[in-house]
């Protein structure tokens, strides 16, 4: 998937979690050279192997990349890369491109946007729509706020990261966008957990249940590889998405609804059943871990 122009010559990365490392491993495979730097310097230290260039810090990061990518957990953690006398904007370059793919609140977003632009660069919000599967059968969808030329600058990177990119509009309306994805998202899949532990407690055995739903009408992407998991034995050990970090998303949509005036009455359903899972203990699961919520809550619990 390469792009239209020539490609930059580094790549600067911060985040590498599972999803970044997954990203940074492809931006390599197309190519480039990719420093990058972790809070936790093990998880850095297993992308190194593999090729990548370590940095001491988000501003060597900077320093070192004409465009610079970071995946990280929420605004706390943008904030604190971007800021400080070791963040992004002490090191970006006059002219370079700082590209944020966590999915934080808009208006957090377009606040270190102001101060990379102080150092004469520009911040877009590109947040992707996919998990780490999705990523590495080439099928990651990617939303870009920012403006048009540097989206033109951005593109044929992206374009080696996934196939689907979207330039949404202008800085931080990628992350609206992103936001009412993810909470429609987890409405579907909360959903289809809720169908499945009817059906099972009417008797329905669980395989068939989980199977008919999604030979159904209601079948979608999102449950063809999500659905399965809730087969006993079938949830990933390393979650793709874990209750506590959809339920982040939920909040921050939650949130934009309620200063934009716009009613979310299933959200706010949805995130109490994320709320049941975490008082269970069972948070750092895949959200679709839920579904164990049901059960306990119809007395069905082994």
């Amino acid at each position: 998937m390469a792009g239209s122009t020539a490609k930059p010559g580094t790549i600067g990365f911060i985040g590498l979690g599972s999803m970044g490392s997954a990203v940074v491993r492809s931006l390599m495979g197309a190519g480039y050279e990719v420093v990058g730097w972790n809070r936790d310097p093990a998880k850095a230290e297993r992308v190194e192997a593999d090729g990548m260039v370590r940095a001491a810090s988000p501003r060597e990061v900077a320093e070192r990349a004409e465009i610079v990518f970071s995946m990280v957990t929420d605004g706390k953690a943008v904030e604190a890369i971007v800021t400080g006398g070791d963040g992004v904007a002490a090191g970006i370059r006059s002219g370079g491109l700082f590209a944020d793919m966590s999915t934080i609140a808009p208006a957090k977003s377009a606040e270190l946007a102001a101060l990379i632009a102080e150092r004469g660069a520009e911040m877009l919000d590109a947040p992707v729509s996919g998990s780490v599967e999705t990523l590495e059968q080439g099928n990651l969808a990617v939303m870009v706020g920012g403006s048009q030329e540097a989206f033109d600058r951005l593109e044929p990177v992206l374009l080696d990261i996934g196939p689907k990119v979207t330039r949404i509009g202008e800085q931080s309306l990628a992350l609206q966008a992103k936001l009412a994805i993810n909470l429609a998202l987890v409405v579907q899949v909360i959903g289809f957990c809720e169908g499945v532990a009817l059906a099972e407690r009417g008797g329905v055995d669980r395989e068939v249940a989980v199977n008919a739903m999604l030979r159904s009408v209601v079948a979608s992407p999102v449950l063809g590889y999500r659905g399965p998991f809730i087969l006993e034995g079938r949830m990933p050990e390393d979650a793709w998405a874990d209750v506590d970090l959809q339920q982040k998303d939920l909040m921050l949509a939650l949130d934009l609804g309620r200063t934009s005036g716009v009613p979310l009455p299933v959200t706010a359903a949805a995130n109490e059943m994320l709320n049941a899972a975490r008082g269970l203990g069972i948070g750092d699961k895949d959200f679709v871990v839920t579904f164990e919520a049901y059960r306990k809550l119809a007395g069905m619990a082994d």
